[in-house]
């Protein structure tokens, strides 16, 4: 489909043929002016015919094409696309994930196979990430200091490659969950209040940073920041777990959020489940159709055509 943005520029359609019946002819204004050669007939016995004219009466059509082409292009056509619909709203939704030395354990299986916590968390959380259109996300990387990996956007895609391209020790080996949770407030408490979410998961304690977890908590449920923590590890396929279960359920209640338990691949799949369905994605949509402007190819159409008759009606 296409629509006209300047349908009034039609209106200039006749503004040729105006000029042509209004305006004195060319013809007339060259006879009024006509230089008179006293031996213009010695040129004619000689063959050399200074009167004769060519008909060129032709290239006035290719030129009106120029002019109708010239004034479509001043129309601004554009080619509508198929509508689309968009979410209005989204929430903004940060994700603190872990990265201290042991989250490099390998008691995950998949398939009958042990890959590390870390991976796991990367595999199932890069698919939770591209199913929330709409949302906002950024992604917070912490071990012995919480950092800053991508702030709230909405390139669901660039996040899950940050996440994908994180390392064990890339942060340290420590585990600073009380400053994870202080700079996911810092990031989200300009937004709207309702829409604030952050997920946690860790492995362990609070082992390094500045600030304590529930001190951290107690400012996130002043900011209306809503906190999910999840507990990742499987105890029946590794002896290293310092998971502190009281501290991360306190820092869910206290925010109103939740605590979940991972100790599988399975239960981490299920529990990201679980948040899509407490945090559901705005369903109000917005109807949005693309468009395409058309102008520049009629623009040049016109010019090359008009170029055309120019060079031939000096040659003619």
């Amino acid at each position: 489909m296409i629509e006209f943005v300047n349908l009034w520029a039609f209106a200039l359609l006749p503004l040729p043929l105006l000029v042509r019946f209004f305006l004195p002819k060319a013809q007339q204004l060259l006879n009024r002016n006509k230089l008179t050669i006293p031996f213009a007939d010695d040129f004619s016995q000689a063959g050399l015919d200074l009167t004769t004219t060519h008909n060129r009466t032709w290239l006035i059509f290719p030129a009106l094409f120029a002019w109708c082409l010239l004034i479509t292009a001043a129309a601004n056509p554009k080619w509508l696309g198929d509508m689309v619909e968009i979410p209005t709203k989204g929430r903004d939704l940060m994700l603190a994930v872990d990265l201290s030395g042991s989250m490099q354990e390998t008691d995950m299986i998949v398939n009958q196979q042990r890959i590390s916590r870390l991976m796991t968390v990367q595999i199932l959380a890069a698919d939770f990430i591209k199913r929330r259109q709409g949302d906002r996300m950024g992604l917070i990387l912490f071990g012995d200091q919480a950092y800053l990996q991508s702030p709230l956007t909405f390139d669901l895609t660039t996040v899950a490659i940050l996440l994908s391209e994180s390392e064990i020790g890339l942060a340290g080996k420590m585990t600073a969950i009380g400053d994870a949770i202080g700079l996911a407030v810092k990031r989200l408490q300009e937004r709207p209040e309702e829409d604030r979410v952050l997920i946690l998961m860790t492995d362990g304690a609070n082992t390094a940073g500045a600030i304590l977890p529930l001190r951290a908590a107690e400012l996130a449920a002043r900011k209306k920041v809503k906190i999910y923590t999840i507990g990742i590890g499987n105890p029946r396929y590794s002896l290293r777990s310092d998971l502190d279960e009281p501290t991360l359920r306190a820092i869910a209640k206290q925010t109103k959020g939740r605590y979940f338990r991972a100790r599988s691949p399975q239960e981490l799949k299920q529990i990201y489940q679980e948040i899509e369905a407490l945090e559901p994605i705005d369903q109000e949509v917005q109807l949005f159709r693309p468009k395409k402007s058309l102008y520049y190819w009629l623009l040049l159409a016109s010019l090359i055509i008009a170029g055309q008759v120019f060079l031939l009606k000096n040659r003619l």
